[in-house]
């Protein structure tokens, strides 16, 4: 397995060498500038594996990936989380705030074991499960009805903020800063949804991706998701759901 770490500090980037060779990878190449990398890659067959560092002496790594078509697995390492969103339209495996804990590490680099383990080809439960309650014909909720006082109220998806379950209820909470109970459960919201503009980040919340206002780093590998007017409650994304996240925010 081909490994290559871009930092711009040394000492850092030895560092880093050292805690990713214990976990049983070896370190093939180590680059320390934008202009370098370019360089290297121009070269070289690209590596299987990347960590690689944001802010560079000379710029931002991304400036990389505006000139060069990178091939290969991406975990960021940083100081700044201020980059995540970009981070993660790169499709990187991870991306891990300075100083780097180690037991991130080994989540993040099993992260890149498992994704490029052969795939089963076979159905499981779960994809059989999805295909039965998403057909390809299937029309998800435009509005939803609620109920207030004596009187309904139409909301369309538009106006959603996110959808979250609080003491046995669910609630709709809006872009106008109002909730409202709503009948069912969040797993029913699930299936009534469309999967490319709603997801569920966790067992209380199913957010729509136009009402992300940013996204930060979080403890144990954890996304914390902003919204606009939503501050009851921190929205998390669970652990267990970083990488499909990741996929669905593309």
């Amino acid at each position: 397995m081909n490994i290559i770490i871009i930092e711009d500090e040394k000492p850092a980037a030895r560092l880093l060498q050292r805690k990713v060779e214990k976990l049983g990878l070896n370190v093939n190449t180590m680059l320390h500038s934008v202009e370098e990398s370019m360089d290297w890659f121009q070269n070289n067959a690209h590596p299987d594996l990347i960590f690689l560092d944001i802010q560079l002496s000379d710029g931002l790594s991304f400036e990389i990936f505006e000139k060069i078509a990178i091939q290969s697995a991406v975990i960021f390492t940083t100081a700044y989380d201020e980059y995540a969103l970009k981070a993660f339209k790169l499709n990187s495996v991870d991306y891990l705030l300075k100083p780097i804990d180690e037991d991130d590490l080994e989540v993040a680099v099993n992260k890149f074991k498992a994704r490029n383990q052969p795939q089963n080809l076979s159905l499981d439960f779960e994809m059989i499960k999805k295909m039965l309650v998403n057909p390809i014909d299937k029309t998800y909720k435009k509005r939803f009805t609620v109920k207030i006082g004596q009187q309904l109220k139409v909301i369309n998806v538009e106006e959603i903020e996110c959808f979250y379950s609080e003491n046995k209820g669910t609630y709709l909470h809006t872009l106008e800063n109002r909730a409202y109970l709503l009948d069912g459960t969040l797993e029913q919201l699930e299936t009534e949804l469309d999967p490319k503009d709603f997801y569920r980040v966790s067992r209380k919340f199913i957010i729509p991706m136009k009402a992300i206002k940013e996204i930060q780093m979080h403890s144990n590998s954890r996304l914390k998701v902003l919204l606009p007017t939503y501050k009851d409650d921190e929205v998390i994304v669970a652990r267990e759901r970083v990488t499909d996240f990741k996929e669905w925010i593309g």
